[in-house]
């Protein structure tokens, strides 16, 4: 295979599934010299290290960072901690509290365990921007800012929406962008990822680069994914997420409960299994598919099996897992007749977090009791004898009586 067809080939293989590759031309440029001189090009991604967690919705950007890896390109995880350190602003006027670097720390160290489900890790860089930032001069910032305008800046879509309605917008809410693409300088990024939120403040980084002399980033935007409430992109704050280390059991449970119309997106950006290719199974099935192999991407062909039989033996035959937390009562919680009140039960699962959800989740009818439903707290149970405790529709424990 000659240069021009595997070049042609590469921008294919990385345009799928893309919402956006800016400019093709450049990036066909790139690849011929790394054919020609055989240096790999630095693909950036920026990490915001304020949660530990991953979800799917990384993972579709991680995917594609992966697929420039197979081709021989390095990875370059760029961790925002010198703005996280600081407070980052959240777009309404204030400010995230500050966060301290061994929090910081903490949460990367999952953060890069999760990733390297799906990276490369002998071709990842991971790169703390405090690096380059930390070192800068306040002279140094200034003429930094003295690339780019106000007007090109209002130009972003909430900055543009904000201003309009009045809505104050802070001098160091212009910063950040800037900084991100100072990023992509210090770096020498040839190319930069994000989700389809990011793509002006990627083209940022084109400009920035322009004006210190280096050659522009192409970038390439994902979509984002929906999440699983079938609105809103997947987002932690709004609890509609999967996340990549959870386990088998709930990952396999979260993906059944996808409405139907979201199968086409999921497979195409979370799986290599072409939606063609199962669209004329049953919804079900098609969704067991989609399980089995998201699950079995993180954590293994065994895994996803389990998964698969505990999904089908509690949702479908109804009935409990054959494996789950066993819980003893304290003696103290039973009363005088041998009964535990819903509330102490519930509470000491290790279930829920408080006594309030417990209270909650029996008034939305979400506690079982030997797959009887509990429909009031004020419900004494007897406890003479193991019981099986369900609550929502994936927590299980078996409740012992006290010794």
């Amino acid at each position: 295979m000659d240069v021009r067809e595997r070049i042609r080939r590469d921008i294919e293989y990385l345009k799928r599934n893309a919402e956006t590759l800016l400019p093709e031309e450049d990036l066909e440029r790139k690849l011929e010299r790394y054919y020609r001189e055989g240096k790999p090009l630095r693909v950036k991604l920026g990490i915001d290290p304020s949660a530990p967690h991953l979800t799917l919705g990384h993972a579709v950007v991680l995917r594609k960072l992966r697929e420039f890896q197979d081709l021989g390109h390095i990875a370059v995880l760029v961790v925002g901690d010198f703005t996280r350190r600081i407070g980052d602003p959240s777009g309404q006027a204030k400010t995230r509290p500050p966060m301290s670097p061994e929090e910081i720390e903490r949460n990367m160290a999952s953060y890069k365990e999760q990733a390297f489900k799906i990276l490369n890790p002998e071709k990842t860089e991971v790169r703390y921007n405090s690096e380059w930032l930390g070192r800068l001069t306040f002279e140094d910032v200034i003429h930094l800012t003295a690339k780019y305008t106000v007007a090109r800046m209002l130009e972003r879509d909430d900055f543009k929406r904000r201003f309009e309605k009045g809505i104050p917008i802070t001098i160091m809410e212009f910063l950040y962008p800037l900084a991100q693409a100072y990023d992509s300088v210090a770096i020498e990024a040839d190319v930069e990822l994000g989700g389809s939120d990011q793509r002006f403040n990627l083209l940022i980084g084109r400009e920035i680069q322009r004006e210190y002399g280096q050659e522009p980033q192409v970038i390439l935007t994902m979509p984002l994914l929906i999440g699983t409430d079938g609105v809103h992109a997947m987002s932690q704050s709004r609890g509609n997420y999967i996340g990549i280390a959870e386990a088998p059991e709930e990952q396999f449970g979260k993906i059944m409960s996808l409405p139907d119309e979201l199968m086409p997106q999921y497979f195409s950006l979370l799986t290599d299994i072409s939606w063609d290719e199962v669209k004329g199974l049953h919804p079900k099935e098609a969704k067991k598919r989609l399980a089995w192999e998201i699950v079995r991407q993180f954590h293994g062909p065994e895994a996803a099996d389990r998964a698969r039989r505990h999904f089908e033996r509690v949702f479908e035959e109804e009935k409990p897992p054959e494996e789950m937390p066993e819980v003893r009562i304290p003696p103290e919680l039973l009363d005088e007749s041998g009964k535990v009140w819903i509330i102490d039960l519930v509470s000491s699962s290790g279930l829920v977090s408080s006594r309030s959800e417990a209270r909650r989740l029996v008034d939305q009818g979400g506690i079982w009791i030997n797959g009887e439903k509990v429909t009031s707290w004020d419900a004494r149970i007897p406890l003479k004898e193991p019981l099986v405790l369900r609550v929502g529709r994936r927590r299980f424990a078996r409740i012992l009586p006290p010794d």
